[in-house]
């Protein structure tokens, strides 16, 4: 997955925890953070210059700093998000939730508590498997971002979520696409044509970017266990809904090899195959 939004969430956490401090100096290592009082601004204020500079482990320590030598202040509650923020960036993304879901915990109607749901959603994001993968972790990610958009709608968290809602759903239909292929391959025809129905019928997953191969694979599996009529529905819906599609073009010359004829437009049309989506296949 691509990693563009990482810049929407630095922007969002430091306007959300920043609170407009300035920043100071950095430190050399980590260590050297260690066991030294100082007035909390400065710790707070060095972990989030550490942070501008990409320096994560350091942030990590000044904000870890922060909660043991002030643990009762306003700037342990905001540096456990710090925490959270500096760990995700550094892909220490189960520590990341850890320290998210920790804040939850101790406040949970704080004004930052979108923010941690969100940074949960987007750990489980960022480690979203290529298809070929178990998708467990797709499952767990979309579930994360609906509960972003369920709790805070009309937030900017919200807005972001649903965007990588469609991304997730589009990865979950690859992953049909992928188990497909490889039952067809293996003419295994009715476990493909189960998988390819569940892209092209699925509420979510018959929006993505996989549902005009999906029609394709069903014609090419439909023709190969004799079901021409279904075959000749799908191709009638493929070239319904993407005429210009390459897949299209080879769902016809596919049924024109098999000699079967493609079912005109208002035919197709009269027969009732042309909803407004894509319905049952049988």
């Amino acid at each position: 997955m691509a990693r563009r939004h990482i810049h929407l969430a630095r922007a969002m956490a430091l306007a959300v925890l920043a609170g407009g401090l300035g920043a100071c100096g950095g430190v050399n290592n980590r260590e050297s953070l260690q066991y030294v009082d100082e007035p909390v601004t400065m710790l707070y204020n060095r972990g989030v210059d550490l942070l501008d500079r990409n320096r994560y482990q350091e942030a990590l320590a000044a904000f870890e700093e922060v909660e043991r030598q002030h643990p009762y202040s306003s700037w342990a509650r905001r540096a456990i998000l710090m925490e959270a923020y500096a760990q995700y960036r550094s892909g220490q993304y189960d520590a990341s939730v850890e320290n998210a879901q920790r804040f939850i915990a101790l406040h949970p109607g704080n004004e930052s508590a979108p923010y941690a749901y969100y940074l949960i959603a987007i750990c489980h994001f960022e480690r979203i498997a290529d298809v070929g993968r178990d998708q467990g972790t797709t499952e767990l990610a979309l579930a994360s971002l609906n509960d972003v958009v369920r709790r805070f709608p009309e937030s900017a968290y919200a807005r972001d979520a649903r965007l990588k809602i469609d991304m997730v759903y589009d990865q979950l239909a690859g992953k049909e696409m992928s188990v497909g292929r490889f039952y067809l391959e293996r003419d295994q025809h009715l476990a493909a044509i189960n998988r390819f129905r569940n892209v092209v019928e699925g509420e979510h997953l018959q929006t993505t970017s996989h549902v005009p191969e999906a029609l394709h694979r069903l014609v090419e599996a439909y023709l190969s266990v004799g079901m021409i009529e279904q075959a000749q529905r799908m191709a009638a819906i493929l070239g319904h809904n993407f005429p210009g599609s390459e897949w299209y073009e080879r769902s016809y010359r596919l049924m024109t090899d098999a000699n079967v004829a493609p079912v005109a437009e208002e035919e197709a049309e009269r027969r009732g195959w042309l909803g407004r989506t894509f319905g049952t296949v049988f």
